[in-house]
């Protein structure tokens, strides 16, 4: 169980990956935002932003959550997806502190630390109404899911202080466990059943009812352990 006084860090590498998934996100559902939100209580902050046109959002942007009305309040106390298609026309939303800046479209969902206590949410916002497809949806929670699975890794890392382990090491156990399709840890393509390895976006536009786990590909084998890859 994870000790509530313990900092999860967050390595630049995993930072570096969650950049590409909102970037990706974004690029993929057309919207101006699409953020990972950090809890740290009492506040909640903008912990990865996507690079993508109109965002108003910067990371370290943070607000008071409890009370707030935000729609990630929501997410973060119930644990549950939310959606809101038009803050403007729902009269529980249409004050609430996302509409000065024009982002009257929300979908988020929680992530989860492995004791189940809230990490914070993966969530997009537009600034037009948007119903969001079920598509979308399962692609968001495909993501979240990895996230949920990198935040394991690092608190496996970090509260046992096996510093010698590799990170590789703990993957592999995740894939056996899981024993799901391989999405490399480092540049996100993905196994096909051909054991070819495709571009993410690629891959979840043709097949967005697949289920990942984590691997690292061959080339970023070679780029990250070019000494494991000369002695194999």
């Amino acid at each position: 169980m994870i000790d509530n006084e313990i900092r999860i860090e967050i390595p630049d590498s995993t930072m570096r990956g969650w950049q590409e998934i909102v970037d990706i996100l974004a690029e993929i559902i057309g919207i101006p935002a699409c953020l990972i939100m950090r809890l740290i209580e009492p506040y909640i902050e903008v912990f990865v932003s996507s690079q993508s046109e109109g965002n108003p959002y910067t990371p370290g942007d943070k607000e008071k959550v409890y009370g707030s009305g935000l729609y990630c309040e929501r997410v973060i106390t119930t644990l549950e997806k939310l959606h809101v298609p038009n803050a403007l026309k729902d009269d529980e939303w249409k004050n609430n502190p996302d509409i000065p800046l024009n982002m009257i479209s929300y979908l988020g969902f929680p992530i989860v630390l492995p004791n189940g206590k809230p990490f914070g949410t993966l969530c997009v916002l537009d600034n037009q109404e948007n119903h969001f497809s079920s598509s979308y949806e399962k692609l968001m929670i495909k993501f979240r899911n990895l996230i949920q699975d990198d935040l394991e890794i690092i608190y496996v890392n970090q509260s046992l202080g096996d510093k010698n382990k590799r990170l590789t090491d703990y993957l592999m156990e995740l894939q056996t466990l899981r024993g799901l399709n391989r999405i490399c840890a480092n540049c996100k393509s993905i196994e096909d059943a051909n054991g070819a390895w495709q571009p993410i976006e690629q891959y979840l536009i043709k097949h967005p009812e697949a289920n990942f786990s984590h691997s690292i590909c061959p080339q970023c084998m070679k780029k990250l352990y070019p000494k494991s890859c000369q002695s194999s």
